[in-house]
């Protein structure tokens, strides 16, 4: 955020604003000035038109003049004239105005428009369509150097722009705290809250549980202070989303909480390295009603044996993601495509040990899968793309770094007439006569080709035009 220049954001205001009014004209009238003309038409486009009053209509020459009609009186609505603005400085001042001008912005871009004024800013902060998709990240080291009162105006301004998430950087008990004592209406407002790189400990994360009641959704990152048994007494039932990331002290006691205080949890990620098959044996077919999406990453130590407890506990998973999981094998995702025929989403980026027999289970027995990732899977050949071409459900197919597939991989491809996102990065052996093949694929709406040697600038013209809405990644 930080990085957006004040000065750009400006210029493009200026730039947004002239592109309104090209092609309004300018025309000098008699009893008009330019300028004025100019503004009324501004104020148009952006306020709406107004009731322009009509002038009363010339007497008839065919009417014999004794017979004229009598006058009638027409009533009109009124409405209230749309102000006249005779220089910019006004205009850029009606609330109206910039309430429809700022749309032409992206959330990150109006946090600096907020700064131009405090017009401007009270109008940003008036409504929280403009910062949807935002989560606010507070730097607690730099909070420490605020005064209560600073500290208090700005979670107040947090709330006038309605954010329901926050995250907190650099945290410690005292953060925590200091939060609970000078935010107190985040008891009730604040749904989604992120501790990321914090010493916060145990007795700081209970404390925060405690307080934020309307909370259901917690991510810890890099909290290493925290430790299994302070999970065991801060998580709450409430919580339906939980992030655990490289948290030293997470183990498979951390999962034992989980599945034990969590029975309405819906969404679980871990990335822990000493994770074992034990630690998956603790869910139970009472979190297989509610949990629909799990996602572990890099946890080296789960085999097969874990994926067993996966399928036997939780069947009606429509997310799955074992990327990292290096001691996944072919056995293991047949396990998966037999048992989980649910699954939307399947990741296994990042397993060494998957070949082409574990593409044809997952071609036989996922008939809904639609999004497979397969980064890095260096034993993946053409053959196992050939299965996948079956898949007629798939939308998105991730290949990055395969790096045995070939041009006549790519022929099976063009015939995935569903495919919409396809990623190529880093195929080494790809030419540029297979990958101009890729424009049979015509429902396609991004493709990847970062770091193929095949690829040229011919070749990246030839496909713009032949796909024009297609995003093409070089």
């Amino acid at each position: 955020m930080s990085s957006i220049s004040a000065q750009g954001v400006v210029e493009r205001a200026s730039a947004e604003l002239s592109k309104r009014i090209n092609g309004l004209g300018l025309s000098r009238g008699k009893h008009h000035s330019s300028k004025g003309s100019v503004m009324e038409r501004v104020t148009n486009v952006f306020c709406g038109n107004s009731s322009a009053v009509q002038a009363p209509e010339k007497p008839s020459r065919l009417l014999p003049a004794s017979r004229k009609p009598a006058p009638t009186l027409i009533r009109r609505s009124c409405k209230p004239l749309q102000p006249v603005y005779h220089t910019w400085e006004q205009l850029m001042v009606d609330e109206k105005f910039l309430a429809k001008f700022f749309l032409y912005f992206s959330p990150c871009e109006r946090c600096v428009l907020a700064q131009v004024c405090l017009r401007w800013r009270d109008v940003l902060y008036r409504s929280p369509r403009y910062w949807t998709g935002l989560v606010p990240v507070l730097q607690c080291r730099e909070l420490r150097g605020f005064q209560v009162t600073e500290r208090a105006r700005l979670y107040s301004s947090l709330l006038r722009r309605g954010f329901h998430s926050l995250c907190l950087m650099g945290a410690t008990n005292e953060d925590a705290l200091d939060m609970i004592n000078t935010f107190p209406l985040a008891s009730k407002h604040i749904h989604t809250l992120k501790l990321q790189c914090s010493s916060i400990g145990d007795q700081g994360l209970e404390s925060l549980m405690e307080h934020l009641q309307a909370l259901y959704e917690l991510d810890l990152a890099g909290c290493n202070e925290i430790t299994e048994q302070g999970l065991w007494q801060c998580l709450h039932p409430r919580i339906v989303s939980l992030t655990l990331t490289d948290c030293i002290n997470v183990a498979d006691e951390a999962v034992g909480a989980v599945a034990q205080l969590l029975p309405a949890l819906y969404e679980f990620q871990l990335q822990a390295y000493h994770v074992t098959d034990q630690a998956l044996g603790y869910f139970s077919p009472k979190q297989g009603c509610s949990l629909g999406v799990l996602r572990l990453h890099s946890c080296w130590e789960i085999t097969n044996h874990g994926v067993v407890n996966i399928v036997h506990s939780l069947p009606n998973l429509t997310v799955l993601s074992l990327s990292g999981c290096s001691k996944i094998t072919d056995d293991g995702v047949e396990l998966i495509a037999e048992n989980l025929q649910k699954l939307r989403s399947l990741d296994l980026s990042w397993c060494p040990r998957i070949t082409d027999a574990a593409l044809e289970y997952i071609a036989c027995d996922l008939n809904q899968l639609e999004e497979l990732t397969l980064d890095r899977c260096v034993h993946v050949t053409d053959i196992g793309i050939g299965y996948i071409s079956t898949m007629l459900s798939l939308q998105s197919l991730y290949l990055r770094w395969c790096s045995q597939i070939r041009d006549f991989g790519l022929q099976h491809l063009c015939g995935m007439r569903n495919l919409q996102v396809l990623s190529l990065a880093g195929c080494p052996l790809l030419t540029s006569n297979g990958l101009s093949s890729l424009i049979q694929l015509r429902h396609l709406h991004e493709l990847e080709l970062t770091n193929c040697p095949g690829a040229s600038r011919e070749l990246f013209d030839y496909l713009k035009e032949h796909l024009p809405r297609c995003l093409v990644i070089e």
